[in-house]
């Protein structure tokens, strides 16, 4: 008896549920509409948002992954997914996009295939939620890969959503997930066949999206570094800072990693800090010591509560006992000096800078060792210091006066896309420097006519530069 390959199954399997979505992909576009696209965004869309729904979707990531806690991650997958439902209600994504009799060219929306989604573990419930929101409301079949310890959330999720399916009729094979723990295999034969791949997370699934030979929108890893100066609101920075940090204890790829203190305010910024939750630590050493072990980030203190966090960074009795965060003076940047870099807890590192100019000078090298393309922040009154910082930073964003984990990913409060997924450019080694939004999940087909032509004499064109150097 031949013995049955178990890599070639997973494979077989993998191709199988491909095959399922592109069926159903291929009936959800022909008897299309963008009524019945809207409805099947809405229909993902409650499934997570309903309320009871969203509290236990809440406490099973929590349980299931250790990571965050659950009345915070109830207030994400709310408002994740209510400002995403706002930003695409009115967008156009069936039929007649324009019609430009100008140029003569009707542009038509057309779905892209089957959507694969690799999401993490930090975020099991509303990233998935998003992507599958995105790809319903433009004709598309989703395809979720789900990391090991969000299994059980995704599943229960895309029961919700089978459930309001049924309300519609329509095929649940639109929305899938890899079942079981997931493989390398797996995620790597749905990152060769599918028709996109959508990718948050692992960096190691970063560089596989980009070299699978398929279509890729992969997103960057963040490591943000926020300025306080001079000119700023203390009180309000501190506040922001602090709610912001510890917000889903910190697994947001937007969370405050660093901020750089000017000295004119240093010692009143870290009181204001101080009464927001924040207790200072002096020497570095101690956390180093304690948040790694054996060279990676300690499970006992990433994504946890505050009280768990300094019992495994060895500091209970030495802080307050209503400290929310550890504020850790540093002055290293770079591979040798961890608290440089991404932290997922609740460990803001503060490095003081002399001036503006300085403060700018160890944001960007901070940026440039790690979370390059992603974002940065400033707390200021200064209208001209966002811009330097602009031209300064290898960013595709400055986050102004903001709360930083609320503002990155979209706010009401500011005109940022929705997104659990921020784009970094080149800087971040990624194929887009925004949101991922629904626009990245749409493609379009051009009718091109015939126009009047408008070909310019040469003298046009080049009159002017052969007035400043010659023929």
């Amino acid at each position: 008896m031949t013995a049955i390959d178990p890599i070639a199954a997973e494979i077989a399997e993998v191709e199988a549920i491909v095959a399922r979505a592109r069926t159903a992909q291929a009936s959800f576009e022909i008897n299309g509409s963008q009524a019945i696209y809207d409805r099947a965004a809405q229909a993902a869309a409650w499934a997570i948002m309903e309320p009871s729904r969203n509290k236990h979707l809440a406490e099973l990531a929590v349980e299931t992954t250790g990571l965050g806690n659950v009345a915070d991650k109830i207030t994400k997958n709310h408002r994740k997914t209510l400002g995403l439902m706002r930003d695409i209600a009115d967008a156009v994504t069936y039929g007649i996009i324009s019609d430009d009799p100008e140029t003569g060219i009707t542009e038509i929306a057309r779905p892209i295939g089957v959507i694969g989604a690799v999401v993490p573990s930090t975020n099991p419930g509303a990233t998935p939620a998003n992507n599958i929101i995105n790809a319903l409301k433009c004709g598309n079949a989703i395809i979720v890969s789900p990391s090991p310890k969000g299994v059980p959330t995704c599943e229960t999720l895309l029961g919700y959503i089978y459930a309001e399916f049924d309300k519609l009729g329509l095929d649940h094979d639109l929305v899938q997930m890899i079942p079981g723990r997931g493989s390398k295999e797996k995620t790597q034969r749905l990152l060769e066949i599918a028709d996109l791949i959508v990718v948050t997370g692992s960096q190691n699934n970063v560089r596989r999206a980009y070299t699978s030979g398929t279509p890729a929108l992969a997103v960057g890893a963040g490591n943000v570094c926020v300025i306080v100066d001079e000119t700023a609101d203390l009180a309000a920075a501190a506040q922001k800072i602090a709610a912001s940090k510890t917000f889903d204890n910190a697994t947001s790829c937007s969370s405050e990693n660093s901020i750089v203190v000017l000295d004119a305010i240093y010692d009143a910024f870290m009181a204001e800090l101080a009464k927001a939750g924040g207790a200072l630590i002096t020497d570095d050493s101690k956390i180093t010591s304690t948040l790694w072990v054996k060279g990676h980030l300690n499970p006992r203190a990433i994504a946890q509560d505050a009280a768990p966090m300094i019992e495994a960074l060895g500091l209970t009795g030495e802080v307050p006992a209503d400290t929310q965060f550890i504020a850790v003076e540093s002055n290293g940047i770079g591979p040798d000096f961890p608290l440089s870099g991404e932290k997922l807890s609740r460990v803001l590192t503060v490095y003081r800078a002399y001036d503006f100019a300085a403060a700018v000078a160890t944001t960007r090298k901070v940026q440039l060792h790690q979370g390059a393309g992603h974002s940065v922040g400033i707390h200021t009154k200064d209208d001209t210091r966002p811009l330097t910082l602009a031209n300064a930073i290898p960013t595709s964003r400055v986050i102004v006066n903001q709360a930083h984990t609320f503002a990155t990913g979209g706010a009401f409060n500011n005109g940022m896309p929705f997104s659990l997924s921020m784009g970094c450019g080149s800087w971040g080694g990624n194929s887009i420097d925004e949101n991922l939004h629904w626009k990245h999940f749409i493609q379009s087909t051009k009718i091109v006519r015939e126009i009047p032509p408008r070909e310019p004499a040469v003298e046009d064109i080049f009159g002017e530069y052969w007035a400043q150097v010659g023929k």
